[in-house]
């Protein structure tokens, strides 16, 4: 039985739904919000000026809803993160969830997330984990999870408070598996227009990792499904060849400093970027600090190889080169 969360103990929820093109399969998400075990109090949906028909399969959906549905048409294309972006801005309610126009939530997704964030008031932002499936929503075989490399191991250093460390590795948290509360708002909005090697949830994710305040539930409570027309989908991490010692000492030296300096850079856009709207001392951001010195010190080692001795042994010592080391790199060949 479906039912409606009216006492005032429970958080109100919200659904923050972005659509672009959706006909195909935007119908099969909505069964799904009809058949959570609890409804939302509201539905904001934010179009960005589709041109399948989906307007006119929006107003339809939104008359027949048995809650609440407003639905934003934007005047010019915004593209998927400013259109996240409006559509979290016109949420009301205590609770948020983003949600994709192309999957399926298991009936218990908002119940247990919502219950999650109740019994976790600390928590600002979590995320839970999806059934990889085809574009008909078929061979739950893989989890999301395993596809971003956020296994055992992995979870257990976030546990273990190494939440920004890990999300600088790539990130974990997809939007449409994320709940996030209003009040939290002011610090994610608006999103920036550039996060280098990120999009509007990698930075949600970012922002709360610098306040400790972004939990894993660690369940498959949707279906996500893959096909050739989603704007942003599942992309595999590729491992490239192992770089040996001998690598590392012949390589051209401006060849070998490209890859660092890019991630140097990259980290200070992430750090100032950051720097502008949480506090300077909050708890997450010395984990990002120290990777940027460690690549800021990688990016610009003199060339006189015996100059080098003194940063390489002092960082190689304080375990940075293992704790930020590429999968496809050896460690123990810092130089």
């Amino acid at each position: 039985m479906t039912v409606r969360m009216t006492t005032l103990t429970q958080p109100t929820v919200s659904i923050a739904l972005c659509t672009y093109n959706g006909m195909a399969y935007l119908s099969t998400q909505w069964n799904s919000l009809l058949g959570q075990q609890q409804l939302p109090d509201e539905v904001v949906i934010s179009d960005d000026r589709s041109t399948d028909g989906t307007s006119n399969l929006l107003l339809k959906l939104a008359a027949e809803a048995p809650f609440p549905v407003r639905i934003l048409e934007n005047q010019t294309r915004l593209g998927y993160n400013k259109n996240f972006e409006r559509a979290l801005a016109a949420c009301t309610s205590d609770l948020i969830f983003i949600c994709d126009q192309d999957d399926f939530w298991l009936p218990e997704k908002i119940s247990t997330m919502t219950q999650y964030m109740v019994h976790h008031p600390e928590v600002q932002v979590a995320f839970c984990d999806a059934w990889v499936t085809d574009e008909h929503l078929e061979g739950r075989q893989n989890r999301f999870w395993e596809t971003v490399r956020f296994n055992k191991k992995t979870q257990e250093r976030w546990i273990a408070g190494e939440t920004m460390d890990v999300l600088l590795d790539g990130n974990r948290m997809m939007g449409c598996a994320t709940v996030l509360r209003r009040a939290f708002l002011p610090t994610i909005l608006p999103i920036p227009e550039k996060i280098p090697g990120y999009i509007y949830d990698g930075w949600i994710a970012l922002v709360a990792s610098t306040q400790n305040a972004i939990h894993f539930i660690n369940q498959p409570l949707q279906l996500y499904r893959t096909h050739v027309q989603q704007q942003v989908g599942v992309r595999q991490q590729e491992v490239g060849a192992r770089i040996k010692l001998r690598d590392r000492l012949t390589r051209h030296r401006a060849r070998k400093l490209a890859p660092l300096l890019k991630k140097q850079i990259q980290l200070s856009i992430i750090n100032e970027l950051l720097s502008k709207r949480v506090p300077y001392n909050s708890p997450g951001l010395p984990q990002l600090q120290r990777r940027l010195a460690h690549f800021s010190m990688r990016s610009n080692l003199p060339h006189n190889r015996l100059r080098r001795v003194a940063p390489v042994l002092t960082n190689f010592w304080r375990g940075n080169y293992r704790r930020y080391a590429d999968a496809a790199a050896n460690w123990y060949a810092p130089c």
